[in-house]
């Protein structure tokens, strides 16, 4: 039998999850019995991933952050050192990254000196924003702090808390119950994710998009390529666009192109690429609905507060829907075409 790198990952994965699991769980947790909100200076947010979408899922956590200890500073641990300054560069909170690498056994000595560094160094408050992550659950084990947060380790005697299994959600809400032990209350709304747009950007995204249109009409955007299974099929989108263009003849159609330049509806609108991801970001604030499958521009539409309605046919629908903001979900799996239209038309209005 042939076994591949997925295969060898998952195996690893399973692995270290059996291996770490117990790390940092409720039996070895002592709540908090005091914390004094403006000693907390310095945080170390874990979120080992170098996929924009996960970290565009972070954003709420630092807003929360950022609410919660308004003396704070803020690191954060990814994986690879592109993406992250790109996405968090308007948090002010955002004091630094530390970056592994993105394969980790082909620079083993800087793998092991970033696990040095984060040994090393001291944190008032440490949280693995990943609940499934091995790795971040060592990571938060190993650092100096007097508040750790592992990550989904409370789930005993969880609270009422809506959305709880939301990847964006989830650290929030154990930060707020890690709080909890010691009456400090957060009844604000969950933040939304949120790439923090400058109205220069935005006045840039306006610019670029009337003059890609040249359309008089209000924009819908959409995306039709995915990663894997995620990708609906070309026939699939057929049916879908073609519903689509007879229902809103009031709105010009703007796909936007993944890096494969490849389009599920065959180059049949006009198309926008970008390798800059704050310049989508800032077209795409312009569009009045984005439509998309589960992906990083899925997330990327929604942290520019774009009115987005995710795709979904697998059962991750729950930990990954955009959320808030006039954002929905469809499960193409039980809904029809034309409840799906209804609800374009429902956000549009």
């Amino acid at each position: 039998m042939k076994i591949n790198k997925i295969t060898i990952n998952n195996f690893r994965r399973k692995v270290m999850y059996a291996l770490t699991n117990k790390v940092g769980d409720t039996k070895s947790q002592t709540p908090p019995s005091n914390i004094d909100i403006k000693a907390i200076k310095r945080v170390l947010i874990l979120r080992p991933n170098h996929r924009l979408g996960n970290l565009l899922l972070t954003t709420p956590l630092i807003e929360e952050i950022t609410n919660t200890f308004p003396n704070c500073k803020i690191d954060i641990l990814v994986k690879g050192d592109y993406l992250a300054p790109i996405v968090f560069g308007n948090y002010k909170a955002v004091n630094g990254y530390l970056a592994l690498p993105r394969k980790p056994f082909n620079k083993l000595i800087s793998y092991c000196a970033l696990w040095v560094k984060v040994k090393m160094k001291r944190y008032d408050l440490v949280i693995n924003a990943v609940e499934g992550s091995s790795s971040g659950r060592l990571l938060t084990k190993i650092s100096k702090s007097k508040h750790k947060i592992y990550g989904g380790t409370n789930e005993a005697h969880p609270p009422k808390f809506e959305n709880r299994q939301h990847i964006a959600i989830g650290p929030i809400y154990d930060l707020r119950y890690y709080l909890s032990h010691v009456n400090v209350m957060n009844d604000h709304n969950i933040p939304l994710l949120d790439i923090k747009l400058t109205e220069e950007e935005k006045v840039q995204g306006r610019s670029i998009l009337e003059t890609i249109v040249n359309d008089e009409r209000p924009v819908l955007a959409i995306f039709t390529f995915a990663t894997g299974t995620k990708c609906y099929s070309v026939d699939w989108w057929d049916v879908f666009y073609t519903r689509l263009k007879a229902e809103f003849p009031d709105y010009k159609i703007l796909e936007i192109l993944p890096i494969e330049n490849v389009s599920q509806i065959q180059f049949r609108e006009t198309t926008y690429y970008s390798k800059d991801i704050r310049e989508i970001a800032s077209v795409m604030y312009h569009t009045k609905v984005f439509i998309g499958a589960d992906s990083g521009m899925m997330h990327l539409s929604s942290a520019a507060l774009t009115p987005t309605i995710g795709l979904f046919s697998k059962a991750n629908l729950e930990e990954y829907k955009p959320y808030g903001n006039k954002n929905h979900a469809i499960d193409t799996n039980v809904t029809s075409l034309d409840e799906s239209m209804a609800l374009i038309k429902r956000v549009l209005q």
